[in-house]
């Protein structure tokens, strides 16, 4: 997959098959969009570009900016979007100045001139340029204008429940991950290097991975326990993890994530882990001592790889 952070650094495609649009987690209903354009790129002999933008545009135009958050960092977006064969990723720097370009200016100074597409592939709810103006029937009017198709995908559903990133974000908020890997259609996860803690687990035969979080709109799930597969290079492991302040150890104000891993005994400190959760065990409590603490965690564990045994 071709990155270009820069679109006049993009040279076109022949038959570029394109969709536009922020995809935070890139999840089953943005992978239905990537599956049609793939689909569609092959059949005429050309190429799936995806054209997005950074920073999330409403971080620069301040809209609910101190609550934002992100299902998928940038890096870990480009990840998402490799794997599902997209061949080509346009990133457009969105400004002050970029948020005042009309919807029509969009499609024809951008779209049109520097991507020149035979078909745009879009989601069923896709708005675009300033103020969010530009709608499908807009999109219409313009490919007839311009010479390009237009398709629009239908909103994909899981059990019922049409997918979309808000839905992710409020499962995740709400603790249940299960629904979240659903709609994203792959496991939610963390990554950050490995910091050192208080170390008070090893003394309890609970050493904990602490993880630091360098990504400060990163949607954090709610705090609890909970089943987890953690990856460290290359190797994937079984484990449970706490988000949380810990109550028990030291009543931290700061949120923490921190990750025991089972059947390892390695220093990791400074090296970079991804957990990914499986599903939630427990919320977090306040225990009397360490002793209790301790206790529940043997309970913790064998939950933990009960959720992990689990068939898929």
């Amino acid at each position: 997959m071709k990155i270009y952070r820069n679109i006049n650094d993009y040279k076109p495609v022949k038959n570029a098959i394109v969709t536009i649009g922020t995809f935070d987690g890139v999840h089953l209903g943005h992978q239905a969009i990537f599956k049609k354009m793939t689909a569609e790129a092959k059949a005429i002999g050309g190429e799936t570009v995806v054209v997005t933008f950074h920073p999330h545009p409403r971080l620069v135009l301040n809209i609910d900016s101190s609550s934002l958050r992100f299902i998928t960092t940038q890096e870990k977006k480009m990840e998402i979007l490799e794997k599902t064969g997209i061949d080509n990723v346009v990133i457009i720097e969105f400004t002050r100045e970029f948020s005042r370009t009309s919807s029509e200016q969009f499609i024809k100074n951008y779209i049109v001139d520097k991507i020149k597409p035979a078909k745009l592939v879009i989601g069923y709810d896709h708005h675009f340029g300033k103020n969010r103006m530009g709608d499908f029937k807009l999109l219409y009017d313009l490919s007839n204008r311009y010479n390009f198709k237009v398709e629009r995908v239908a909103a994909q559903d899981v059990e019922n429940i049409a997918v979309s990133s808000t839905k992710i974000r409020k499962a995740l908020e709400a603790g249940d991950v299960k629904k979240a890997n659903r709609l994203l259609g792959y496991e939610y996860s963390l990554c950050g290097e490995v910091i050192h803690g208080n170390e008070l687990g090893r003394t309890i035969g609970f050493p904990t991975a602490n993880l630091n979080i360098p990504d400060a709109f990163k949607v954090i799930a709610v705090c609890g326990v909970y089943a987890c597969h953690i990856k460290h290079k290359g190797v994937i492991y079984n484990g449970m993890g706490n988000i949380g302040y810990r109550p028990t150890v030291s009543g931290n104000s700061q949120l923490t994530t921190e990750v025991h891993l089972f059947d390892f005994d390695q220093m990791i400190y400074g090296e970079e882990i991804c957990v990914n959760f499986v599903d939630r065990i427990r919320s977090e409590i306040r225990f009397e001592n360490m002793e209790a603490l301790q206790q529940q965690l043997v309970k913790d564990k064998v939950a933990a790889i009960e959720i992990l045994n689990r068939p898929e």
